[in-house]
């Protein structure tokens, strides 16, 4: 059976190769996928997003009021921005993404969310190191001169705690670290954390250290391929 497969955009960024690939699955009856690979790793599909969308759902159910300020690491597919962005309570979201071309991606529609990102004002696009911004000591997430505080931020960028796209980025995971992202968000408010594998008790008892609570949602998804389910991780973590 002949699989009908594009790769819609190849390029090269200081991580390596990147390339954005739309293929139809005949195993899922012809069902259409999007797949982004970084080199010979395998970043996403579209076909498994619940716990990325769910990041941005219980992220943002620990949060009271409204006109929340959110910040998003990691851009990706986009949905858990699109899930973000539901949320008739967010005033604002800046997702923040390191690879130019996959914000180019969303700007030129080669994406099925992309669209939906682009035209809500209250979204922004930011081109820049997610980790220099929430380890800078005299900036926001704006890049500007002043820290102002953000109610949530929800990272989704590394495979998990402990493995990294990036080894630069492992310094983050550290008391350290989630101190000095701590201080770019309000009293009160929640970083959320996407991860690939079970929960970790040694990264809990940091956030446990740093924060006033944290704990682990396990995401249960239906995975057709095995015909059981799989499952990612959500950590949460409220600020005092």
């Amino acid at each position: 059976m002949l699989v009908d497969f594009e790769e819609l955009d190849y390029q090269q960024t200081p991580l390596g190769d990147i390339s954005l690939r739309r293929r139809s699955e005949p195993r899922l009856g012809g069902k259409i996928l999007y797949e982004v690979r970084l080199g010979e790793e395998f970043l996403m599909s579209s076909l498994f997003t619940e716990a990325e969308v769910q990041l941005a759902r219980l992220g943002l159910a620990e949060l009271e009021g409204g006109e929340l300020d959110i910040v998003v690491g990691g851009l990706g597919l986009g949905y858990t921005a699109v899930a973000v962005l539901e949320n008739p309570s967010v005033r604002s979201l800046a997702v923040i993404e390191v690879m130019a071309p996959v914000i180019d991606w969303h700007r030129r529609g080669l994406v099925p969310l992309g669209s939906r990102l682009v035209s809500d004002a209250r979204c922004s696009l930011v081109h820049a190191d997610f980790f220099e911004l929430a380890s800078a000591s005299s900036t926001g997430f704006d890049g500007l001169g002043t820290i102002k505080p953000v109610d949530a931020v929800l990272l989704d960028i590394d495979h998990s705690p402990s493995h990294w796209l990036n080894p630069a980025n492992s310094t983050f995971y550290s008391q350290q670290g989630l101190e000095k992202l701590a201080g770019k968000i309000h009293s009160g408010g929640i970083f959320g954390l996407w991860s690939n594998d079970p929960p970790e008790s040694e990264f809990l008892g940091l956030l446990d250290k740093v924060f006033e609570s944290a704990r682990a949602h396990i995401v249960n998804f239906p995975n057709p391929y095995t015909g059981g389910e799989s499952s990612n991780t959500v950590y949460l973590a409220r600020k005092a």
